[in-house]
């Protein structure tokens, strides 16, 4: 096409139909051509002078630099957006910031925008590093130019938006609920799991949203959003000295979010915080004084936000790198930075307890080999699951080694919704092609400290329920052994048959508010039917002779009070909680009568039964703290860890009774008692470590258990017949309330 032929567009004219197809191929194959790039996140920016035929298509002076503004295909969505179209921010900017880039022309995928003249603030002032008090200065003056954009002259805002224009806690709890939707929601699909994994919950942002208290009133304005050094131009003439691009993240609302996203993104020392606030408030005193009003008490509250949203994009991009550069040193890379993105938002996200760097590097490589071949690096040949049989467990028929390959391979990609992580381990709910049942990855949670030992291993526990064919609904064990071993990195693992609905995308049903009566006889029918299992390749000395039960269980809660942290130990006695050495002599005090023993499940809390839709009613899962003991004690756990109405109580001991012989029953009306008394006082112990060390505090039981602790604690001193402790400081009892 000659220039003759090509028609001019007037600056500002936005294509009409038909016509940005051919205008692509005219200014975008001239922008590749001839332009510099300058790559940022979202977009390809190609800077060149307009000279003939792009000069004519722009309808701009002949030797004007323009940029040509691309968005990269592909990008991740990480960001929160008030507005799609960047054009009509800056041209709503333009009154009040007249030297902000123009928009020349808007094309299918690209903008073309005038040039702004400098050089970017990093490049010349990198992050870390101290920012000069004259710039510091002018960067707030250019912060409350902003605010003076009028309102009529922006976009529409969308219709969620709070209708009020001075509720500061009404736009940060949108801010969160946007960031949910656009960035964590929008990702769920390829992200979902790997967060899952990572520990952090699926209502992180919605309860941060419910935290949001009520804050001074500030009048709403234009906010730039993304005032980080990139984006600050410090240009070569200094008339003026600073202009700020890249407006397509511009919002309205309260400035203090354009204040706190600048400080977190600028990445100032921490030392210059204040006289940047400082800075600002000053600045906002001379042109919008209603945006000053609680700055003091109301800004940690956006910094807080700023630092939870950003787990998600820096999580997110830290995996993706590894398409790039899948071998160790990329490995370190990506691990290092979702470590110090989950540490940033541990505060305000809640996140009780991080994983190790080692966990956080499995995580990262599961998910990397689930997505298929990387581009490059020593891991890039890993196209399936490598793995290290445990021959404990051998190969069954039902689930050969290649579907093991198989589940360790769909594992990296789970979705969120079959993603669990318990006190003990990390559960992926996967599909295998060829295998007709679903099945459940477990991975130890390797940080995690239980207090309450465990004896017995889960996988010999569930195949001596397999061999036995009792009536008990528990999973079977398919495979145990290392996934990925040799130099790299050996990861334990165990392959359950996954005993949730058969619609795996629905979560299990547990029974957390307590049984109905058909459950509460199933639960009974189960644990009787344990007698039948033999016990004596678990643990051969469980019924010898002069074993005691209740000796047993009183010297493993000694133990667990003598090795709690000193933390614990100390917080413990201030509250009235006998140390280890007096706790062994309350305990001697009871006795329980000798029954026979069978195996126990010892943990049967309601997260650990899950409803089923036959005539057993419940499957129980979990065996990793599986006893063999008094038959009486599971009974009795059970309804200590679940809430029991006193008749459906009443009905599992007629029921228990009536179903197991004499041997392993009588006298139990005398001593159920003295079990319910010592399950309160572990609890009194356990809970307390939790609450101290914040071990597992985001399991559902636990923190079911945790927020009743003050009930606990009174009931475990009078049942220890003790005083009441008066603590030195008040406050420590109300907090526990």
């Amino acid at each position: 096409m000659g220039a003759s032929s090509v028609p001019s567009i007037s600056i500002g004219e936005r294509a009409k139909p038909g016509a940005g197809h051919a205008l692509y191929q005219q200014i975008v194959g001239h922008a590749m051509e001839h332009g510099k790039a300058h790559s940022g996140y979202h977009n390809k920016n190609y800077v060149l002078p307009s000279t003939g035929l792009m000069a004519q298509l722009l309808g701009a002076e002949s030797g004007m630099s323009v940029t040509v503004r691309m968005r990269r295909a592909g990008v991740l969505p990480v960001v929160i957006r008030t507005w799609q179209n960047e054009a009509e921010i800056l041209r709503a900017v333009r009154a009040a910031l007249p030297h902000v880039p123009e928009c020349l022309f808007e094309g299918d995928g690209f903008a073309v925008h005038s040039y702004v003249e400098g050089v970017p603030l990093s490049s010349v002032c990198g992050n870390g590093k101290p920012v000069d008090t004259l710039l510091i200065e002018e960067i707030a003056r250019l912060l409350a130019q902003v605010t003076q954009v009028r309102r009529g002259t922006l976009p529409a805002l969308p219709a969620s938006w709070p209708s009020n224009g001075h509720d500061g806690q009404a736009f940060l709890q949108t801010l969160a609920h946007c960031a949910d939707q656009q960035i964590r929601r929008a990702n769920l699909r390829a992200y979902g799991g790997l967060f899952a994994a990572l520990g952090i919950p699926e209502d992180a942002l919605t309860r941060f949203a419910e935290r949001v208290p009520a804050m001074a009133r500030r009048p709403y304005s234009l906010l730039h959003a993304d005032l980080h050094r990139d984006n600050l131009i410090v240009t070569y003439g200094g008339q003026p000295s600073l202009i700020c691009v890249d407006w397509e993240l511009a919002t309205y609302g309260d400035p203090l979010h354009d204040l706190a996203t600048h400080l977190v993104r600028m990445h100032y020392p921490r030392h210059q915080w204040s006289e940047v606030i400082e800075a600002w408030a000053r600045a906002m005193e001379r042109t919008r004084p209603g945006a000053v009003n609680g700055v003091g008490k109301d800004l940690d509250h956006y910094v807080a936000f700023e630092q939870a949203q950003s787990v998600y994009p820096d999580v997110m991009r830290a995996a993706t790198s590894l398409d790039e550069s899948f071998d160790q040193k990329g490995l370190d890379e990506a691990t290092s930075a979702v470590r110090r993105a989950l540490e940033v938002a541990q505060a305000p996200l809640r996140l009780r307890q991080l994983p190790s760097e080692a966990e956080i590097e499995s995580v990262l490589f599961r998910w990397r080999i689930s997505r298929g071949k990387a581009r490059n690096g020593l891991f890039s040949s890993f196209r399936t699951a490598h793995w290290k049989p445990d021959r404990r467990v051998p190969e069954r028929p039902d689930f050969p080694y290649r579907a093991v390959r198989g589940a360790l391979h769909a594992e990296g990609a789970a979705p969120a919704g079959r993603v669990f992580k318990g006190t003990g381990h990390l559960n992926s709910v996967v599909r295998v092609p060829g295998i007709e049942f679903p099945v459940v990855v477990r991975r130890k949670v390797k940080k995690v400290f239980r207090r309450e030992r465990s004896f017995l291993s889960e996988h010999a526990v569930l195949r001596a329920i397999e061999i036995s064919r009792v009536s008990v609904a528990a999973p079977r064990v398919l495979a145990l052994g290392e996934s990925y071993p040799g130099k790299y990195r050996k990861d334990s693992f165990a392959i359950h048959t996954y005993e949730g609905p058969l619609d795996i995308d629905r979560p299990p049903n547990h029974p957390v508010h307590g049984l109905l009566p058909h459950e509460a006889d199933r639960l009974v029918d189960q644990l009787s039917a344990l007698k039948d299992v033999d016990y004596t390749r678990l643990d051969p000395a469980a019924g010898e002779a002069g074993y005691r039960f209740y000796s047993y269980l009183s010297e493993q809660l000694v133990l667990l009070v003598e090795n709690l942290p000193k933390e614990s130990q100390q917080l413990a006695r201030q509250l009235g909680l006998p140390d280890a050495g007096r706790l062994r002599q309350i305990l001697a005090r009871h006795e329980v009568t000798d029954r026979r023993p069978i195996l126990l499940h010892g943990d049967l809390n309601p997260w650990n039964l899950v409803r089923r839709d036959d005539a057993m009613a419940l499957t129980i899962i979990d065996w990793e703290m599986a006893v063999v003991g008094d038959p009486l004690y599971d009974l009795v756990r059970h309804m200590h860890l679940t809430p029991t109405r006193p008749e459906i109580r009443d009905r599992m001991f007629r029921r228990w009774e009536r179903l197991l012989p004499d041997a392993y029953t009588h006298a139990w009306q005398q001593d159920w008692r003295v079990y319910r008394w010592i399950e309160v006082v572990r609890s009194a112990y356990v809970d307390l470590d939790r609450l101290v060390t914040g071990a597992s505090l985001d399991a559902p039981n636990v923190r079911r258990a945790v927020d009743s602790y003050a009930m606990t604690l009174a009931a475990a001193i009078a049942s220890l017949g003790l005083p009441v402790r008066a603590t030195a400081n008040p406050h420590l009892a109300r907090a526990l309330a």
